[in-house]
């Protein structure tokens, strides 16, 4: 069996495909499955509408040796994929890890709403368009992997069928770091004596980073010794850094932009607070590393987060950009460090099960079954 890997991004490329398929284009040849992988990242320096045709002339290529079409998207490379596959009478899978149309309509189309309301309400004729293409290449899917039940769901309410979609949770790593918390902190230049925040992810409206600094301007009065780190990068870069110096906080808040696996473990090991306001969450890979790695976690219940976290279990969950409610879970975590050692120890056991699990095992049942 061989199989096509269609996706928008891959190694030196960041990002959650790129480490999906690099993770199976690893691990399938162990079960028999050659593999061929197409990255969007080849045709993504010409115009739009070009490109997009280019890469379905690969796809339609090198799909014609292919015993199955595996796209990472729905829309970038799912369409060009959706189409190849339809040529060729090959089958096709699909991977979603989110709704393009609502990430693209917030980001282009001054979209406001979370993905639950967006869901239900009419829009012009961009987001109309880009909800045609997601739904014209699942339809043609033979199946639907998604990496939670909460993006079921969602997949449902485009006009999927169920029995399509499969729930398949994506596996972690988190390797183990050499050193100790103080040790690590010096590597990073940490002071001992400072309280270290730490979140991370695209810089984008859904994930809160904005409400975060608007809570730092108030701790600062009380806790002048903080610091706050947020690694990441997207659209919203230059924005949270003027917010960050309209507050006066240039020396506690850094934006550290993109980091390596690595070293974004090691500030989640080094920080004693891991921040993860968000909107919206497939199935967070940082909240389960932040659990694997014995941080304590304040977040919300977005999306995929329901999933895994339970308010004083192994978490503190705050109501998505309530900033009343994130002030008062700030201070509890702080002033209580027998609350942040039973938290973290029970969020670790609660990741254990996402550790090396049976994803591919599952995907390759997937394979032989089509």
């Amino acid at each position: 069996m061989k199989v096509l890997i269609a996706t928008p991004l891959y190694p030196p490329d960041i990002g959650g495909p790129a480490t999906y398929s690099k993770k199976i284009a690893d691990e399938l040849p162990k079960h028999g499955i050659d593999v061929d992988v197409l990255s969007f990242g080849d045709v993504r320096h010409l115009p739009k509408i070009i490109r997009h045709v280019l890469y379905f002339w690969k796809v339609f290529w090198r799909g014609r040796t292919a015993d199955i079409i595996f796209a990472q998207d729905p829309v970038s490379v799912g369409v060009p994929a959706a189409c190849a596959a339809f040529l060729l009478r090959k089958p096709l899978i699909i991977k979603v890890v989110g709704d393009y149309a609502w990430e693209q309509g917030v980001q282009r189309f001054g979209i406001d709403e979370l993905l639950d309301e967006f869901l239900k309400t009419q829009y012009g004729v961009g987001v109309f368009l880009l909800r045609a293409a997601q739904r014209f290449s699942t339809k043609r899917a033979r199946r639907i992997i998604v990496p939670s039940n909460y993006l079921k769901s969602v997949v449902v309410q485009w006009g999927i069928r169920p029995e399509k979609i499969a729930v398949m949770y994506n596996d972690i790593h988190v390797p183990l770091l050499q050193g100790s918390k103080d040790d690590m902190r010096k590597r990073l230049g940490i002071p001992q004596d400072a309280f270290l925040f730490f979140s991370a992810g695209r810089l984008v409206p859904w994930k809160g980073f904005e409400m975060l600094i608007d809570v730092m301007s108030n701790l600062i009065a009380t806790h002048p010794k903080f610091l706050f780190y947020i690694a990441g990068d997207g659209p919203q870069h230059q924005y949270l850094i003027g917010r960050i110096y309209a507050a006066g906080l240039e020396n506690n808040i850094s934006l550290l932009g993109s980091l390596s696996h690595n070293a974004l473990l090691t500030y989640i090991r080094s920080c004693d607070i891991f921040l993860f306001n968000t909107g919206y969450e497939g199935f967070s890979h940082q909240l389960l590393e932040a659990f694997a790695s014995g941080t304590p976690v304040i977040t919300t219940t977005a999306g995929g987060n329901r999933e895994i976290v339970r308010d004083g279990e192994n978490t503190i969950v705050a109501e998505y950009n309530n900033r009343t409610a994130w002030e008062s879970a700030i201070q509890t975590m702080i002033h209580d460090s027998a609350l942040r050692v039973r938290l973290s120890q029970r969020a670790q056991k609660d990741a254990n099960r996402f550790l090396g699990n049976h994803m591919v095992e599952e995907l390759v049942k997937t394979f032989k079954n089509l």
